[in-house]
């Protein structure tokens, strides 16, 4: 009893940032399918934040993007969520959707264009300073198709150059998270393609810079939980971009692919007193076919789910197969946590903090996705690029 109270307690104080952009038209590069009732603004996107938090307990702030959540008062957006009982979390920057980023931002080789995108990220921090956010979301599409296209080395300097400046205009309890991604769109060499290439850059600039890991950005067959084994361990990692995928960057529900792979993410979070360390836990996906709300309800549960079973794992049973080298036993004590039915217990934790047992079922009930339907009528419905 005293351990299940125990994984309890840090279940009811678990956090899990959910994106602004997932809760508008959003998808494949193919084709985005539109759906009734999708926000049209920053400001409605935070309401139907907010009812995902009401209904789960644990998704108490909301990632924005810019420019697509640009708004002339960000004092007064931050003041709508704050009403709404949730509040703004990290900045996310953009320096991929303009036409002047054809051969990169930061690393471009004009001069001009490397400002104007330098210019952007200082102006997220002047967001962030408005918004009381923490953390300055960085991902850069940045790279070459082909061989001999640009000097590799350079645009490692320009891309050190760049970082340095906004790392600089970094307030007070403010942090930059550098993101990293192995391909696409540059395909011949991409300037932050994997961990080491964004830790090198981290740990170059001081200890405000840590690396965010976004579970689709990674070739096939990585093992994900020794990366962020090792960033813990170096005190580096600053955050996660939670999603699953199949081939590449799909951006699909956290878990739904493979949910061993997230529960053996999170051991190592518990295992690295990762929930004691700052580490931010955010969603980036994008939900195209599938209704939005209930998709991001589902992934905070799938994220519940893994680290109910993670904090369960019988570390000192575990430790004693290790040292006496038992192999089949050692795996027996991850595989018997990984193995338990944990629903229960988390209806019980959502009961005890005043919460409808299903928050998929009592979001069904709510009656606010025929609410949203009937009034969001007229305006542009928000989406990528808006």
């Amino acid at each position: 009893m005293t351990e299940f109270n125990a994984v309890k307690a840090v279940l009811k104080t678990q956090a899990v940032e959910t994106p602004s952009w997932a809760y508008g038209n959003s998808g494949t590069r193919f084709k985005v399918f539109a759906q009734a009732g999708v926000p049209r603004n920053p400001f409605e996107k935070l309401d139907d934040a907010a009812q995902v938090h009401a209904l789960t307990g644990v998704a108490p702030t909301v990632s924005l993007h810019i420019p697509w959540d640009k708004v002339d008062d960000y004092a007064a957006l931050a003041k709508h969520a704050e009403d709404r009982g949730v509040r703004l979390g990290a900045i996310n920057s953009n320096t991929f959707q303009d036409d002047d980023y054809k051969l990169g931002s930061i690393c471009h080789p004009d001069a001009a264009v490397r400002r104007k995108a330098v210019d952007h990220l200082l102006e997220c921090i002047d967001i962030m300073d408005a918004t009381g956010s923490r953390d300055l979301k960085l991902w850069f599409a940045d790279g070459t198709n082909y061989p001999g296209q640009d000097d590799i080395r350079s645009r490692q300097d320009r891309l050190a150059e760049g970082l340095a400046e906004v790392y600089e205009r970094l307030g007070d309890g403010q942090r930059m998270l550098l993101e990293y991604k192995f391909f696409e769109p540059a395909f011949y060499t991409t300037d932050v393609p994997d961990w080491g290439t964004a830790y090198a850059h981290c740990l170059k600039l001081g200890p405000k810079a840590q690396v965010v890991v976004d579970t689709g950005h990674h070739a096939p067959g990585t093992n994900i939980e020794f990366v962020v084994a090792t960033l813990l361990r170096e005190g580096k990692l600053g955050g996660f971009d939670f999603n699953s995928r199949f081939y590449a960057d799909d951006d699909l529900m956290v878990g739904s692919a493979d949910p061993f792979q997230l529960f053996r993410i999170m051991y190592e979070v518990v295992r690295g007193a990762g929930f004691a360390s700052g580490v931010a836990f955010m969603l980036d996906q994008c939900h195209n076919i599938e209704a939005k709300i209930p998709a991001i309800i589902r992934s905070v549960m799938n994220i519940q789910e893994a680290t109910a079973k993670a904090l369960l794992v019988d570390g000192g049973a575990l430790s004693a197969a290790q040292q006496a080298g038992d192999v089949l036993e050692a795996n027996a004590v991850l595989m018997d946590a990984y193995n338990t039915d944990v629903r229960a217990l988390l209806r019980e934790v959502r009961e005890e903090m005043g919460l409808a047992p299903d928050p998929l079922a009592a979001y069904r009930a709510s009656g606010w996705a025929e609410k949203i339907v009937a009034e969001r009528i007229g305006g542009d419905q928000a989406g990528w690029g808006a």
